[in-house]
């Protein structure tokens, strides 16, 4: 979920007014650090920031795609590539201006993949920003080649409805296409390619040998019940109405995705790519505002929901809001492909009030035998906590920084890649990580040639490669 509104589209959690809430109970002052100091738990180091390149400087980082020596860290006007190869000296490669929101982005081969869930005047890097209403406005997913890093190359766009928030990159299974499934929502009669009922995803074929003849395949409709209906209750008690998916995991080796769709969770089979079919639905109109991602565990037995509880623009971290809201949910997976609630997760450092603080994007780092997960928390930082028993997760290492300038800061994204934890942040650049602590000492023995984190790859649990269908 963007910080920042759509032109012409209305946030589809809060109105103006809601999205900047405080709470009018302070978070506990021994909690909060004052703006610009950095705190971090023993097992956390700190070994290297590189700020925005000077072309993307009025606009903010988003999420975060690897491969190789690699990472693809997205941006709100473009995408940058930093050489990773040692991760405690990153190098900037290359930025590309192009701007669009979020411009969340995948990898696969020599083509990156952006979204484009803002109204624009036409697809190239020249846009301007032009209210969906204008039936010419496009938004959708952009196609760059990257085989030369330094100098990457427009190649292709295709239009989708109602944007492309985020999208899930699926591999095909005769390596010779992928599939981006395209999460977006927030219809309106008025947006001439954004219609109500959007209870679809769009399907886009990619053919790696000829990216250019990529085009929309299907648009499946996964809640022909019109999904669920939300409740206008006044924040921080207000649930989404579903109308289309947030984001999308899919976990290729187990043929299965999560959807986070808005007002509820979803779990899908997508053994056939072009046909993905609904397995399992659950709600919680008791805590859960709006469901923002998913993550399964390695064994596909557990999927984590996060509730992105005042659309990124609220602090949540604090007394007042509790412990439940604005959290990652915990639900095991039975054997028959059912969701079971075991319990919430919410890190326990209150944040102060001008800290936009709530569950975002994070992954798994491949320890054996246990469930650990790193976690991008906006303005709460980057946590690192536990998940093994389902019913009693808990932190088992952090890092934050103090207060920014405004409610619309932190880290949007942090993953865990080859050996170290990269984060995402909105204004402050890319933050390069490392944990040392027994517990997650055996993931160093586990690496991935390629990682979109949105496309989960199963590793062994006894070291080895990481493997699946690249």
């Amino acid at each position: 979920m963007s910080p920042l509104r759509r032109a012409g589209r209305l946030l589809a959690v809060l109105g103006a007014a809601g999205a900047l809430v405080l709470s009018t109970t302070p978070a506990q002052a021994a909690d909060i650090l004052p703006p610009g100091a950095i705190a971090m738990s023993d097992n956390v180091e700190h070994v290297a920031n590189l700020p925005r390149p000077d072309s993307l400087l009025t606009t903010i980082n988003s999420d975060i795609a690897f491969q190789g020596d690699y990472a693809y860290v997205g941006n709100y006007g473009g995408f940058t590539i930093y050489d990773i190869k040692h991760p405690k000296k990153p190098k900037l490669v290359s930025s590309v201006l192009c701007p669009g929101s979020q411009m969340d982005v995948s990898v696969y081969g020599n083509l990156l993949f952006g979204s484009v869930d803002s109204s624009r005047s036409d697809d190239s890097c020249t846009s301007v920003a032009q209210s969906a209403a204008i039936k010419e406005s496009w938004e959708g997913i952009r196609v760059f080649d990257i085989s030369d890093k330094r100098n990457p190359r427009y190649v292709k766009s295709i239009e989708t409805n109602c944007g492309s928030h985020t999208h899930t990159l699926v591999p095909g299974k005769d390596r010779r296409n992928v599939y981006l499934y395209i999460s977006s929502y927030s219809p309106s009669a008025s947006f001439p390619d954004c219609q109500p009922p959007h209870d679809l995803i769009s399907i886009i074929k990619v053919p790696l040998r000829d990216p250019r003849n990529a085009s929309v395949v299907a648009t499946p409709n996964l809640f022909p019940d019109g999904g669920n209906p939300g409740e206008t209750l006044p924040y921080p008690e207000r649930t989404s109405a579903t109308t289309g998916c947030h984001d999308i995991t899919a976990f290729p080796d187990k043929g299965l995705a999560a959807g986070a769709c808005m007002g509820e969770g979803i779990l899908m089979d997508i053994r056939n790519p072009e046909a993905p079919r609904v397995l399992d639905v659950v709600r919680d109109d008791e805590n859960f505002a709006f469901w923002h991602s998913a993550t399964f565990n390695n064994r596909g037995d557990k999927v984590i929901f996060t509730d992105e509880l005042g659309g990124g623009g609220a602090a949540t971290c604090n007394e007042a809001i509790g412990p439940n809201r604005g959290a990652d949910a915990i639900f095991d997976v039975s054997r028959d492909n059912k969701m079971t609630f075991k319990s919430y997760f919410k890190i326990s450092r209150y944040q102060a009030d001008t800290e936009n603080c709530v569950a975002h994007n994070g992954s798994l780092i491949p320890v054996d035998g246990r469930d650990i997960m790193v976690q991008a928390w906006y303005q709460g930082g980057i946590s690192i906590w536990d998940f093994s028993d389902s019913s009693n997760p808990h932190e088992i290492g952090y890092f934050e920084r103090g207060p920014g300038a405004n409610l619309g800061d932190g880290y949007w994204s942090a993953y865990y890649y080859n050996g170290y934890i990269y984060g995402s942040e909105f204004t402050r650049g890319f933050d390069v990580l490392k944990i040392n602590d027994r517990r997650t000492k055996g993931a160093k023995d586990v690496k991935f040639d390629i990682f979109n984190v949105q496309t989960q790859d199963t590793y062994k649990e006894r070291g080895g490669h990481g493997h699946g269908h690249w």
